[in-house]
């Protein structure tokens, strides 16, 4: 103890000079920290305010913030005597050597840059891509974000979403309902593409351009199947398709036009 108390003693200033710049680096790095934090959330702000896609400004915030850490973490090492020069080479061999281990995460970084760069989607589209569905919520340096109509969040890598199909469902204004209504071969092919098409005339949510299409699709098995393609805002896709089937069933019940239905005989013999 002794011992201690006199090293101590020889070397006070030193270790006072120590424990200030051990201060003083903590002060650096808490005062970058908020620095960082400040700039990433104004960046998204002013990208915001411009009226770019708000994913952009997630993504480019999150670059602003990884950025920011990394030069604080550097000051506040070099304010303690660490030979910053070193250290960048060190942390580069040492980037190496995770870039060759995290391949699939670079993948997702780049992938992520060509996203914002392409643009085949914004916040808010309601997409297909890496074998899911949803509306996009965010997108992420590694990963983007999806939110299912069931309120399900889905993370899916950006590498993922960019080596496959982008299936983009709200970049247009209007879409196109397809339906395949089949008829019993007794019924009057005029009487059903009327009934059909009053229907359609009738609701309000189908536009008058581009207009609507009625027309026998093929002849099938047990039934004369009629296509069906009004077009309609994007935003009334699924109310519209829900209502059009509830309404086609009770019109054509009420004319008396038969839908066929899969039937199966089975025949019993008595031994």
């Amino acid at each position: 103890m002794d011992i201690l108390l006199d090293w101590f003693n020889n070397n006070s200033d030193l270790v006072t000079h120590y424990i200030l710049q051990g201060l003083l680096a903590l002060l650096i790095f808490f005062i970058g920290l908020r620095v960082t934090r400040f700039l990433s959330s104004l960046t998204e702000k002013a990208i915001c305010n411009r009226k770019v896609d708000k994913a952009v400004g997630v993504f480019l915030s999150n670059i602003v913030y990884a950025l920011g850490f990394v030069a604080t973490l550097l000051m506040a090492l070099s304010q303690v005597g660490v030979e910053t020069t070193s250290f960048i080479a060190i942390l580069g061999a040492a980037g190496l050597a995770v870039g060759l281990a995290l391949q699939g995460s670079l993948s997702n970084f780049a992938s992520g840059v060509l996203i914002i760069i392409l643009r085949p989607f914004k916040s808010g589209d309601y997409i297909d891509a890496g074998g899911q569905s949803g509306s996009v919520r965010k997108i992420e340096i590694f990963s983007t974000e999806l939110v299912t109509p069931d309120n399900k969040v889905i993370i899916i890598p950006n590498s993922s979403v960019m080596s496959g199909a982008i299936v983009n469902y709200s970049r247009e204004s209007t879409r196109r309902i397809d339906l395949v209504i089949g008829v019993s071969y007794d019924a009057d092919l005029k009487q059903v593409k009327a009934v059909l098409e009053g229907i359609l005339t009738s609701e309000s949510r189908i536009l008058n351009d581009p207009s609507y299409t009625v027309a026998v699709l093929e002849l099938g098995d047990s039934s004369v199947n009629f296509a069906v393609r009004p077009w309609v805002n994007t935003s009334d896709y699924w109310p519209t398709y829900f209502d059009l089937l509830e309404n086609i069933k009770n019109a054509l019940d009420d004319a008396q036009i038969n839908i066929p239905y899969p039937q199966m005989d089975v025949h019993l013999q008595k031994n």
